[in-house]
């Protein structure tokens, strides 16, 4: 454990340091709030141990990625409001850039056969990744019986019955909120302190960030609403993505078969590969993993440009879905950050955290299995049994390529250790080779 006397540091220093995360942030979030801690705990002493992991906690109680909202808690932590806008924002900015040149990238060369089969080795290696997530998270999360039924029941909903993703984490949320207070060893809590003191309620700060962190996210579609109107494409990603933002808890990959499904199959904005795709670059570039949004956001503007040029209204689309991504995760911070103490002693949300975490692994087996058939088979049925909505692959339409590598991709993570960058730089190469030899 680090020791040693804190350094307060000023602001260019915090400036200088959150723009060095911002490019460094690659792994997901485990390799995120490693780096911070290395960084800012062990190397340089700005924060303690404790304080840290009082943070995260916090930051795992909140909708959003946690590692952003760590960061810009720490810059709040160290300067206000205004470190915390620059520890965020430069935690976002540095991917979202990169982000925004391979989304046009992939538009503009997304019909070369060359791009394509880069691609499908990609899209290969995205279902080991996500394996290797699902191994991890179900791993943590699941101590008891309860988490495992919950996991089953979050699965059962998504994918037999197509319940809504928002209904499946309230539901998760109720039943862990009831748990954490009347029964916490269903969900093998720990005892919780009770808060002493009697410090005064930070109302005031929580109802004056609320007022203008909402503002901020409201912004950016009072004026598409004026001048584009509700038909428009760009007022139904704001409206999808910032409903997203609420409900975005247990990390990207809890939200991304929701968005998959909506995006592809309710608006039509890009195809099942298009998406494995985006999630794809998105484990490439820094920063969360959450950013496969701009990806979305960008080819369903690109799709429906009117009255703007393909490109230009793509860029549009990118950066309102990153806004109305973001924006609300410096709400939730500066609302609730001067609540820490008093939410960390409240029995009742940690059973609710720890509710939500449970069914997210059945969330994201849902998600692996949609990859799964949409990836490895060219051609998917549906079929209904009442209530229950079921999908299959026609076994014929099985592409033997995208077997190959997604066998070599999983080996790479779970026999070999190799990290995602090298697990999509051989697959990305695999499918090259592959395609010429076909």
């Amino acid at each position: 454990m680090a020791s040693g006397p804190l350094h307060h540091p000023t602001f260019s220093e915090l400036t200088r340091v959150s723009a060095r995360i911002g490019f460094l942030s690659f792994g997901g979030p485990a390799g995120q709030i490693a780096l911070m801690h290395r960084e800012l705990v062990d190397e340089r002493r700005w924060l303690d141990e404790d304080e840290y992991l009082q943070a995260l906690n916090l930051c795992h109680l909140l909708p959003g990625p946690e590692a952003q909202q760590l960061a810009t808690w720490i810059g709040w932590k160290l300067h206000g409001w205004k470190g915390g806008v620059i520890a965020g924002g430069l935690f976002v900015f540095p991917g979202a850039f990169v982000m925004l040149g391979l989304s046009i990238l992939y538009a503009l060369a997304a019909d070369l056969a060359w791009f394509a089969a880069l691609f499908l080795g990609i899209k290969a290696a995205v279902l080991a990744i996500i394996a290797q997530a699902l191994a991890r998270i179900a791993g943590r999360a699941l101590k008891t019986r309860l988490q495992w039924a919950m996991a089953l029941a979050a699965f059962a909903a998504l994918f037999a019955f197509q319940a809504p993703f928002p209904l499946v984490v309230l539901g998760a949320l109720a039943i862990g909120l009831w748990a954490g207070a009347r029964r916490p060893d269903l969900l093998a809590l720990k005892p919780v302190e009770p808060l002493t003191g009697r410090g005064r309620a930070p109302w005031r700060a929580t109802i004056a960030a609320a007022l203008v962190w909402g503002t901020i996210w409201a912004a950016p579609m009072v004026l598409v609403l004026v001048l584009l109107g509700r038909d428009h494409v760009l007022w139904h990603i704001g409206v999808f993505f910032s409903q997203l933002a609420v409900v975005t808890f247990g990390g990207a990959y809890a939200v991304l078969a929701y968005m998959a499904q909506q995006a592809v199959s309710g608006f039509g904005w890009l195809g099942a590969g298009e998406m494995a795709d985006g999630l794809g670059l998105a484990e490439t570039t820094p920063g969360p993993l959450i950013m496969v949004t701009q990806f979305v956001g960008f080819l369903a503007a690109f799709r429906s440009p009117a009255p703007f040029g393909p490109i230009f209204a793509g860029v549009l689309g990118a950066v309102l879905t990153t806004w109305v991504t973001f924006a609300p995760c410096f709400l939730w911070i500066f609302a609730f950050a001067p609540w820490m103490e008093r939410l960390q002693r409240a029995p009742a949300l940690k059973g609710g955290l720890a509710g939500v975490t449970a069914s997210v692994v059945g969330v994201i087996a849902n998600l692996a299995l949609w990859f799964s058939l949409h990836v490895l088979f060219v051609r998917i049925r549906d079929f209904a049994f009442g209530p229950v909505h079921l999908q299959a692959p026609d076994l014929a339409s099985f592409d033997w390529r995208a077997g190959v590598i997604s066998v070599v991709a999983a080996g790479l993570i779970f026999a070999f250790r190799r990290g995602i960058i090298t697990t999509l730089a051989v697959s990305a190469a695999l499918g090259l080779v592959l395609e010429r030899l076909v």
